[in-house]
């Protein structure tokens, strides 16, 4: 039930504490929350009209959400909802939001794509060996060949937004560029459509930028891995479990592929004894960065401008 127009809206803000302040200007004349320990989400939530979430690591299940009978919306300042229970919240009439659909928005903000063109050329130089070496007192450049990037081959498994960004990275680097996304009717010129088996079997490098979903959970399975070429390169930023991270594990251990760059896990935040992560440990051709890859305080402004703007229409305020 909607709290009273009369009464001042209360907003539970997740995110990084230093954008509290933006959201508090964002939202003046309305009481804003600032939680980001599920204890104390328990706690404030019954008493809000409103969740405004940069945060994503709170999950938003449907016994959470049970006690928050005020609750008139949900914004989330991400594309993705995976963390929130959008099927109880729609039972209950109550609204999720995303950043997904808002074109013009979405097209200004770069950091993702370019979070996911770093991974790539970090696995492409071994500049995690290779700064590891240096600093454990070694100077040997013969450890560690690069690829050049001209000449060969990226592939893309999901041609949106930060696919088209990293298909026109790839150009500017001279590589050939081929994707597969079915939801995607014209292809930039920047990109060849081709089939997933030909993207897995063609690419030097595989980069991964799909919503998760039940289609594409477990997409890059273990059939797909292992049609790419030996010593190939797999970047994931979407989510983790769009990839099999068992087969991916499998494949880096045996030397198959050549490196991988992720941003995602399947098992964040509690990544602590995840076994990719514990390779990760010991070798140098797993990167592993802890879903960065949009996080930038310039573009998280901006969305948590649009973002709180969408709170104030949901609220009538």
């Amino acid at each position: 039930m909607a709290n009273d127009s009369l009464e001042t809206r209360r907003v539970l803000f997740l995110g990084p504490p230093g954008m509290l302040e933006l959201v508090e200007r964002e939202l003046a004349g309305m009481d804003v929350a600032f939680a980001l320990d599920p204890d104390e989400v328990d706690r404030v939530l019954p008493g809000c009209d409103a969740v405004l979430d940069a945060y994503m690591k709170v999950p938003f299940t449907a016994e959470r959400l049970a006690d928050a009978e005020r609750l008139t919306v949900v914004v989330t300042a991400t594309t993705g909802s995976d963390h929130i229970d959008t099927d109880f919240a729609a039972g209950r009439g109550i609204p999720v939001l995303t950043l997904k659909g808002q074109t013009e928005l979405l097209g200004r903000l770069t950091p993702a794509a370019e979070h996911s063109w770093l991974l790539l050329m970090a696995c492409a130089r071994s500049l995690v060996g290779a700064a590891h070496h240096v600093t454990s007192g070694g100077w040997d450049r013969n450890l560690f060949p690069g690829t050049m990037l001209s000449g060969t081959t990226l592939g893309l498994v999901g041609c949106g937004r930060i696919g088209g960004m990293m298909s026109r990275y790839a150009r500017a680097f001279g590589m050939r560029c081929i994707g597969y996304d079915p939801h995607v009717a014209s292809f930039p010129d920047s990109i060849e459509r081709a089939a997933l088996d030909t993207v897995m079997a063609e690419a030097d490098f595989v980069s991964v930028h799909v919503h998760l979903t039940s289609e594409t959970t477990g997409l890059v399975g273990r059939s797909e891995l292992g049609r790419m070429k030996a010593g190939a390169v797999l970047i994931n930023t979407s989510r983790g479990a769009v990839v099999d991270e068992t087969a991916l594990l499998g494949a880096l251990d045996s030397g198959r592929l050549g490196a991988a760059g992720l941003d995602v896990l399947t098992a964040e935040p509690e990544t602590a004894a995840d076994p990719l992560v514990e390779y990760a440990r010991g070798h140098d051709n797993l990167l592993i960065t802890p879903h960065i890859g949009g996080f930038s305080p310039g573009a998280l402004a901006t969305v948590l401008q649009f973002s709180c703007g969408r709170v104030r229409d949901a609220l009538g305020t």
